[in-house]
């Protein structure tokens, strides 16, 4: 087996990573960054892939045939030659004509932002739902690649003897890929059509969902506030499937916390798109808590991308809350620059400066949604039979005693509830 073979099979077999020369076409916009390569390098660590060397190039635009300008080249070809790199990556979508004159010019295996993001999610995903959406934006994103790739997908439905007379190849492989997305699709509807169900079915429970840029600290929040043992990981899309989990807020109130996956600029559209069924639990959330790493010098990039995909999947309008987690890492000069970020939200936005590791802040948040509940109380006045002893604990236990007075007919009590809690004793109590 020659070096070449022996480190691709080491490669598959997870035994060795992966060794990357990285290019960034940094326009106007770009150039006030601290660091333009650092989120490019971030993403190739977390897909297992290690990076030698980093070279960008200010441009308005990339270079229409080769991204990079012809100078720019020269220095990656020069420099995957120097590290006999396995992969050229990009921070930007290539076309398929420029990936296929990279590939011709470095002789390597060239991956762009978009396949590099798919790739992560790939990695991660754990759920059937989580697999099929990651294997829905790869198709997706593949279809009009396929003729440079020619990736025969016999495995996929209608292979071999399904084939009409005179039909090439390439045809066929493109029916398959089509016949496979709307498979996949239809079973992603199905899937969000259960979870719409399963929304709805709550009731009236308050729903808050935590958003925000990936690695902003969103899972460390919920196990902190929740007492759950949610995976975190210092890495990108640590979280791909929505969690759920009840959190306690006051004496007589919970609301239902939920966890979303991370947004990232320039997040793919296949994946958006594909990830429709994992957002149900954000488009019907009553309230979201946009977290915001406060410590990274990129926060204000970061908050506009999340307020960008959040207008993409309709949730632009709902109301949100700002959270400016790791607060404790902020340098004191930076504090005043991260308390303006507010400003980039619409209206008066309520915001808070939390730790979701050490728990600092987290106390004045709960008091706030707590209050935000008991505005939305219901004041419920009933005669409870006194063979019903279980009805008259519940509304001591779930709601606040406003009076009770003992009667012939029954106990009779006022009590402050939240609509769920009002709900659910309407249907124990009796007509």
């Amino acid at each position: 087996m020659t070096k070449k073979k022996l480190r691709s099979t080491l490669h598959d077999e997870g035994l060795v990573r992966e060794r990357a020369v990285v290019a960034k076409v940094v326009g106007r916009g770009d150039r006030k960054q601290s660091d333009p390569m650092a989120e490019l390098t971030a993403l190739a660590d977390t897909a297992g892939v290690d990076v030698v060397e980093a070279i960008q190039q200010n441009l308005d635009t990339p270079r229409g045939a080769t991204y990079l300008g012809k100078g720019k080249l020269q220095e990656v070809v020069e420099a995957i030659q120097r590290h006999d790199v396995d992969v050229f990556i990009v921070d930007g979508d290539l076309s398929p004509a420029q990936e296929k004159n990279l590939e011709k010019l470095t002789e390597r295996k060239v991956v762009d932002r978009s396949q590099l993001i798919m790739d992560i999610f790939a990695r991660r995903a754990r759920t059937h739902q989580a697999k099929l959406q990651v294997e829905l934006a790869q198709l997706r994103y593949n279809l009009p690649r396929l003729k440079r790739m020619w990736v025969h997908l016999s495995r996929f439905e209608g292979g071999i003897g399904m084939r009409g007379p005179g039909e090439t190849q390439l045809e066929t492989d493109k029916r398959l890929i089509r016949n496979r997305i709307q498979k996949l699709q239809r079973e992603l509807d199905e899937i969000e059509r259960r979870n719409e169900a399963l929304i709805l079915s709550r009731g009236k429970d308050f729903v808050i969902s935590i958003v925000g840029y990936t690695n902003a600290g969103k899972s460390t929040l919920l196990n902190h506030l929740t007492g759950s043992n949610e995976l975190v990981e210092d890495k990108l899309f640590a979280t791909l499937e929505g969690r759920i989990r009840r959190w306690p807020v006051g004496e007589t109130h919970e609301v239902l916390l939920s966890d979303s996956v991370g947004f990232i600029r320039n997040l793919p559209h296949h994946l958006v798109a594909s990830f429709h069924a994992t957002l149900a639990e954000v488009r019907h959330a009553d309230l979201l808590f946009l977290t915001l790493d406060a410590s990274s010098p990129e926060a204000e990039r970061q908050l506009a991308t999340v307020l960008e995909v959040l207008e993409e999947i309709g949730c632009g309008d709902k109301p949100t809350w700002l959270l400016l987690n790791k607060w404790d890492a902020v340098p004191p000069d930076r504090r005043v620059e991260a308390r303006a970020l507010r400003t980039r939200l619409p209206g008066d936005v309520h915001t808070f400066e939390v730790s979701g590791m050490r728990g600092t802040g987290l106390a004045d948040l709960a008091k706030a949604v707590n209050r935000l509940l008991a505005e939305k109380n219901e004041t419920i006045e009933a005669v409870i039979p006194h063979d019903r002893g279980d009805l008259v604990s519940y509304l001591r236990e779930n709601g606040r005693v406003l009076s009770q007075e003992y009667a012939v007919a029954g106990v009779k009590m006022k009590v402050e509830l939240s609509p769920a809690r009002a709900a659910k004793f309407r249907s124990l109590a009796p007509n």
